[in-house]
């Protein structure tokens, strides 16, 4: 007696080559179309990459200064008096005693003066410009670690006469460009030495006309106690150094000495740079949703015009899971497309506004990766539903419709 065996069929695999041709036929037969959708995954994409771009990279500009910079300086100022509504002062010997302290690399100072400068003493006299008049030693510059835009700083030759530097901003307002000019100060013209190049961490400096300590003392009226004492520390020593500064320049009251770090406001803009992203971010997230709301529009258009494809294939063979990823793996290039093309366009965004603004071009890697899987996700749930909808098409009743 001979045994029947009766052979099960199964259907045939499809390859991730099959998968991957039969889901980008259906996006080359309609071109047009798919343009228009991956346009819509490209412009959210293109946001939220180029949000983070330019946050990410004026935090990088922010980063470079203060390295440059330094966080290693500290400025020592008189407190504001409780009681008495007398103006506290500084000791004359303030830089002296805080250039004994251990660790100080480099002090220098400023003295306020109740002096007006104008470029002429045609200019009446209560046109100031907003621009103060400072005393300042020879060893300010370098504390600062600021730099000359043109001219040269005091030294001790030229700060006895009547000379005078210029902040970036007070150079500006004055309208003066160059060394050799001459500005009205106290009833008599001073020589313009030099212009300073920006001070980020000394505003007032760059708005203010600079003389030196011992000219401001004998032609100015200075009385030498200084307003704002600056010093430089190894970076290890800085907290030590600010415990200090208050009792080394005042040891009878050391809290009437008040104690800043400049840098200070340029770490919180750092650490608070793209706190504004955070909206422009969730823009870019409704344009992403968007699109994907136009994915899957696109996608159940073409189950719709293609129900006799799939009919067809149904009664090739081709199983209900066959369909659906065949309309996945669509809607996934779809998606994927427009991710590719928003990745670029959102880094280009971003090179043009750091070349404009002489910023680093700086693109986090965790926020192409983060766009582009967000991309796929959109992707996959957008095909979801045209695809179990054309799996569940009956190949008869698709080809008899069609």
């Amino acid at each position: 007696m001979t045994d029947h065996r009766t052979k099960r069929l199964r259907a045939a695999r499809l390859s991730p080559r099959d998968v991957a041709h039969v889901g980008a036929s259906g996006l080359r037969s309609r071109p047009t179309r798919v343009v228009l959708s991956a346009l819509g995954i490209a412009i959210g994409i293109a946001t939220m990459v180029a949000v983070v771009g330019v946050s990410a990279s004026s935090k990088a500009q922010l980063l470079e200064r203060l390295d440059r910079l330094g966080t290693n300086m500290l400025v020592a100022e008189p407190g504001d008096p409780l009681f008495s509504g007398e103006k506290l002062k500084l000791p004359k010997d303030a830089v002296g005693r805080v250039s004994r302290i251990a660790g100080v690399e480099g002090v220098g100072a400023t003295g306020d003066l109740e002096r007006t400068v104008r470029r002429s003493e045609k200019i009446p006299e209560d046109e100031t410009g907003g621009i103060g008049v400072k005393a300042a030693t020879e060893g300010l510059l370098e504390v600062l670690r600021g730099e000359m835009a043109s001219g040269t700083w005091f030294n001790a030759a030229n700060s006895r006469y009547p000379s005078v530097v210029l902040g970036h901003v007070a150079a500006q307002r004055l309208g003066v460009t160059s060394p050799g000019r001459q500005v009205w100060m106290d009833d008599r013209y001073f020589t313009v030495l030099g212009i300073l190049a920006p001070l980020p961490l000394a505003p007032d400096v760059e708005r203010a006309a600079l003389t030196g300590w011992s000219a401001s003392q004998s032609l100015l009226g200075f009385d030498g106690h200084p307003t704002s004492v600056y010093e430089r520390s190894a970076d290890a020593a800085v907290h030590d150094v600010r415990k200090l500064l208050g009792p080394s320049i005042s040891p009878q009251s050391p809290r009437d000495v008040k104690v800043t770090d400049p840098s200070a406001a340029l770490q919180a803009k750092a650490d608070t740079e793209g706190a504004f992203s955070t909206l422009l971010l969730g823009l870019g997230g409704i344009a992403l949703l968007v699109g994907g709301v136009g994915v899957a529009n696109t996608m159940i258009i073409s189950v719709l015009e293609r129900r006799y494809e799939i009919g067809l294939r149904r009664s090739l063979g081709a199983t209900r899971g066959q369909i659906r990823i065949q309309f996945v793996t669509e809607s996934l290039m779809l998606s994927g497309l427009g991710g590719l093309v928003g990745v670029a366009l959102g880094a280009a965004a971003t090179a043009a506004y750091a070349a404009s603004g002489g910023l680093p071009w700086v693109v986090p890697l965790w926020s192409v990766t983060a766009g582009f899987a967000a991309t796929l996700a959109i992707g996959t749930i957008a095909g979801l539903y045209p695809a179990v909808r054309a799996a569940r098409l009956s190949p008869t009743l698709a080809l008899h419709a069609a």
